[in-house]
């Protein structure tokens, strides 16, 4: 696997970014391949982060995670924020800005290859185009794979990345077919809602803070889970919590109150018996299973 310092790569990457984690796979792609994954990361913009680019060397799709921004792509401009992918090609005119108020945090994955532009119009998210998705947790699941997978070494790197950047390809492509139609407002509505839960769980608790949040009335999201999820807004909300719970317990141990209050908890024991109701077992059983491993 190839990589490069930051310095080395100053004409590819922005410097108005913190905290990033780079991947570079193949610099130098061939023409000859249909698909070729060269580099990625995960950047936090600075909130004087703005871009302009009349061009680049490579396909690029780029996924906000948290905060808001704009991009406009040739002549059309985009709202940004959690969930939302963009995709631009060597030609396009990409300008990209963050709200200084609310800085983004983005995944970002360039790759070249005579298919490019084809395979991206295929996962409905054309060079030039940008969409709101649905899954977002488990689009950032894969996209943080792809981050950890690349930064590694070992002669198999690549191929692990390539299966990566396909799955999360086939992840977006399959979201198209959640998209609401024009005459379909209550499951565009129950989108958003969806969306704001898989995007902001650690800070919502209530089903009342989910409907202030999107500017709806309680009972229409209760009844938009029924009809599309077949649950309510607040199991879906207290099982991605828990998930998180799950994910930070295995990743980083400590205190089970810790957990707790990272996703909303104020009382342990109220999180315990909410972490075994979705799971099968207490957190502190993880834990064990954490120094077992």
């Amino acid at each position: 696997m190839e990589k490069i310092g930051r310095a080395d790569a100053s004409g590819l990457l922005s410097q108005q970014v913190t905290a990033v984690r780079y991947f570079f796979l193949n610099l130098a792609p061939s023409g000859r391949d249909a698909l070729t994954l060269v580099m990625g990361g995960r950047e936090q913009c600075n909130p004087d982060y703005r871009i302009s680019r009349r061009g680049f060397p490579f396909h690029v799709l780029e996924y906000v995670v948290s905060g808001h921004g704009s991009v406009r792509l040739d002549d059309r401009r985009h709202a940004l924020g959690p969930g939302v992918v963009f995709a631009y090609g060597p030609r396009t005119h990409c300008e990209i800005h963050t709200d200084p108020r609310d800085p983004m945090v983005k995944y970002f994955l360039s790759f070249a290859g005579s298919g490019a532009k084809q395979r991206l119009r295929r996962c409905g998210i054309a060079p030039g185009s940008a969409r709101q998705l649905a899954a977002h947790a488990e689009v950032t699941s894969v996209l943080e794979d792809l981050v950890r997978e690349g930064q590694r070494s070992g002669a198999l790197v690549r191929r692990i990345c390539a299966v990566l950047f396909e799955l999360l390809l086939l992840k977006i492509e399959d979201t198209s077919t959640l998209a609401p139609h024009a005459s379909e407002p209550a499951r565009e509505a129950f989108l958003r809602c969806k969306a704001l839960i898989d995007a902001e769980a650690e800070r919502l608790g209530t089903l009342e803070q989910i409907a202030a949040a999107t500017g709806v009335e309680a009972s229409s999201v209760c009844r938009w889970f029924r009809r599309y999820q077949g649950t309510s807004p607040y199991q879906y909300l207290l099982r991605r919590k828990m998930n998180l719970a799950a994910e930070h317990l295995v990743e980083n141990g400590g205190l089970v109150k810790e957990a707790a209050q990272r996703v909303g908890f104020a009382d342990p024991y109220h999180f315990s018996r909410a972490f075994k109701s979705v799971h099968g077992v207490a957190p502190r059983a993880l834990l064990r299973y954490r120094a077992a491993g």
